[in-house]
């Protein structure tokens, strides 16, 4: 059985800049409120701690397109996300906020601590400025033409059309997003963490850590591999904590510095509302307290590197016992876009649907190790063949045919057969199975286990045939109602934490407390002689027209915005002359390597015939770099050179882009030099 030790549960912050959507859930709540409730069963000291993540240049950006302030934007979407969790059934213990008081003060001080023992690296680096707006440039403030498709209005940090990421100085001709002006280079003073001197020491933590999902500890690896560098601490913004040192006037602290430590002061807060101030300590500074992140993939590296290392250099915390972070989930069968259109809003499903159906659903399609796919049709099946018809099904039987022909109350067992009390083992035996299942952060796995006991008792209730034996055998046919009650009520505490409001109204039918524990799951949770109720359909089946209906919501928003499908419009027509200005070659790859300080550029050697060209080329999270010796390509021979990450690029590889924004090699057989005409 498990232990009760002191836990401590957080799920990654989410932006306060847009609602929430079943990327969010599949991600870092969901799974995080599975374990939860389950430990709660369990009677473990646990605490459920999340909240909104206000700070960073996404808030700023959104308030600028509606013309408010920063403030305004975290106001209105951390009520509208706290309010879809509870609807939802998330069971935060708190759900605070980073623009508090508390969290200010908080961040500030681990950073002022962390500044004392000498932590930080004071660099002074050239940096993208706007003169006329008299302001630095975040990342996402600049644009520019994406050096990996040539979309011109790809932003600093990303690309809108290919989906890569970039920094502003990767971008081909850059301009302000704020005035349209061509910004400069100008030298910044920032606070960066060492992580390169820290990673000797986190290997080693990391070294301790047990039974990690592949899919974290490979992508963290992955990094260590290529060895750790310098990451700014600190941004020149207006909106942030601001950085506690009077030589940083105008800066504040970096978000991805700050939001983590959102778990600690939402602690705090947490801490103060239970009339305990210092009772925070308990679960952040006690050694004994096991601590867990739930996340999705994306925030592996903060959560499992850099987060750790703050920690571990300030001296004082507890260190993540594990951090069992989820892949993405596509929605029918292509990548979730909230910019497209293509996203399911939890608040608009609420509108339609209820909570549990979307829980288990979700919960069985779950991306625990890789990616998986949600689909209607498949939340349609879900509900109907196995909620409905599996433990819907059994408990309407059971209940019902106790109501009709047991006066409404659980039969006595007497003499029970084999068949009676193979039935009624398969109770402590799914109860074994779904704990380690929990325990082990497989929850597809539970859920699958936790329904099994409901098949179990589907073919049991079947096979022992009560409709005929309440004549011929009334023994038997209460006993079949006996053990099917049993049953039912394991089920009811089994399936909690994932239909906690199914379950709740289940217990109700079977007259039980709603304060059962996991401890009392067994063969006997009803006395003899309970007063059950019948005749309450526990799940209704989702017709096919409200899928349809959500299949056509879901298509016209995103054609409404991508009105072209997923591919651009063409663009405007040219000149024969204008395009016979372009210089197409057919070339080879010679030699490819990473572009150091980047994780998206190649530097490519490339024969075209006539000489041999250096071409720094943005695909490197789109190709195998062991496998690009020999490939034939595409180039841009007469591209004017454009200095990329310090490298002088000369020319341009072409790609084609697919409606996934997976980039493909334009390729051509003919020999290296060869006109394209």
């Amino acid at each position: 059985m498990p232990d009760n030790k002191r836990i401590l549960v957080t799920s990654a912050l989410p932006y306060a800049n847009g609602p929430l959507h079943l990327g969010h859930l599949a991600g870092a709540y969901l799974t995080a409120d599975f374990f939860v409730r389950y430990k709660r069963l369990t009677g473990a000291d646990i605490v459920f701690i999340c909240g909104s993540d206000e700070h960073g240049v996404p808030i700023t950006i959104a308030a600028e397109k509606e013309g408010v302030s920063p403030q305004d934007i975290v106001d209105r979407f951390h009520s509208i996300n706290k309010k879809a969790f509870e609807d939802f059934g998330i069971s935060f213990d708190y759900y605070g906020r980073t623009s508090s008081d508390i969290h200010k003060e908080t961040s500030q001080e681990i950073f002022t601590t962390l500044n004392d023992k000498g932590f930080f690296k004071k660099k002074t680096e050239e940096q993208l400025y706007d003169p006329k707006a008299d302001m630095f440039l975040p990342d996402r403030y600049v644009k520019g033409t994406c050096p990996n498709c040539g979309f011109e209005e790809a932003y600093g940090d990303q690309c809108e059309k290919c989906g890569t990421s970039l920094s502003p100085t990767e971008l081909i001709d850059p301009v302000s997003a704020l005035t349209g002006e061509k910004p400069e280079l100008k030298k910044t003073e920032h606070w960066y963490m060492p992580l390169g001197d820290a990673q000797p020491a986190l290997e080693k933590w990391l070294d301790t850590r047990k039974n990690w999902k592949p899919n974290v500890m490979g992508q963290v690896k992955s990094w260590l591999n290529d060895g750790l560098s310098d990451r700014a601490a600190t941004r020149d913004l207006s909106w942030g904590v601001p950085v506690p040192l009077d030589e940083a006037e105008g800066k504040v602290l970096y978000v991805w510095f700050d939001a983590p430590i959102g778990y600690i002061s939402a602690t705090k807060e947490w801490a103060i509302d239970q009339g305990k101030p210092e009772a925070w300590k308990d679960y952040w500074q006690d050694k004994e307290t096991e601590l867990y992140h739930f996340i999705g993939k994306d925030n592996i590296v903060f959560h499992c590197i850099m987060f750790p290392i703050v920690l571990m250099e300030h001296g004082d915390y507890v260190l993540p016992e594990n951090v069992p972070a989820n892949e993405f989930l596509n929605l029918e069968g292509k990548k979730l876009s909230t910019s497209r259109g293509w996203a399911v809003w939890l608040h608009e499903y609420l509108e339609d649907f209820e909570p549990d159906m979307l829980r288990y659903a979700l919960g069985t399609t779950l991306p625990e190790t890789k990616d998986s796919d949600f689909s209607w049709k498949d939340f349609q099946a879900r509900v109907n063949n196995e909620m409905a018809a599996i433990l819907g099904n059994f408990v309407f039987r059971a209940l019902s045919f106790t109501g009709k022909f047991a006066d409404g109350k659980v039969p006595e067992l007497i003499d029970p057969s084999q068949t009676d009390l193979d039935a009624l083992e398969a109770i402590n035996r799914q109860k074994e199975k779904v704990a380690n299942s929990f325990e082990a952060f497989r929850f597809k796995e539970a859920i699958a286990e936790a329904m099994n006991l409901a098949r179990v008792g589907n073919k049991y209730f079947t096979e022992t045939e009560p409709w005929k034996t309440r004549k011929d055998d009334p023994k038997a046919c209460n006993n079949t109602l006996h053990v099917s009650a049993q049953i039912c009520a394991a089920l009811s505490v089994l399936m909690d934490p994932i239909l906690p409001a199914s379950m709740k109204k289940l217990r109700e039918q079977l007259g039980l407390s709603d304060t059962l524990s996991w401890d009392d799951i067994s063969t006997s949770i009803l006395k003899t002689g309970t007063t059950l109720s019948s005749g309450e359909i526990l799940f209704n089946k989702v017709e096919d027209d409200e899928i349809e209906a959500q299949i056509s919501k879901l298509e016209e928003r995103a054609s409404a915005n991508d009105p072209a499908s997923n591919f651009p419009s063409l663009k405007d027509n040219i000149q024969f002359d204008d395009f016979m200005k372009l210089d197409l070659r057919a070339g080879e790859i010679l030699e490819a390597e990473k572009v150091p300080k980047s994780d998206k550029l190649l530097k490519l050697k490339v024969d075209i015939g006539i000489e041999t060209r250096t071409i720094v080329s943005g695909i490197a999270k789109h190709v195998d770099l062991e496998h690009l010796k020999g490939q034939k390509v595409c180039v841009v021979a007469n591209l004017a050179p454009k200095k990329l990450m310090g490298i002088e690029s000369a020319g341009m590889i072409l790609m084609a882009e697919d409606s996934e924004g997976n980039l493909k090699f334009a390729e051509t057989t003919a020999e290296p030099g060869s006109p394209i005409t």
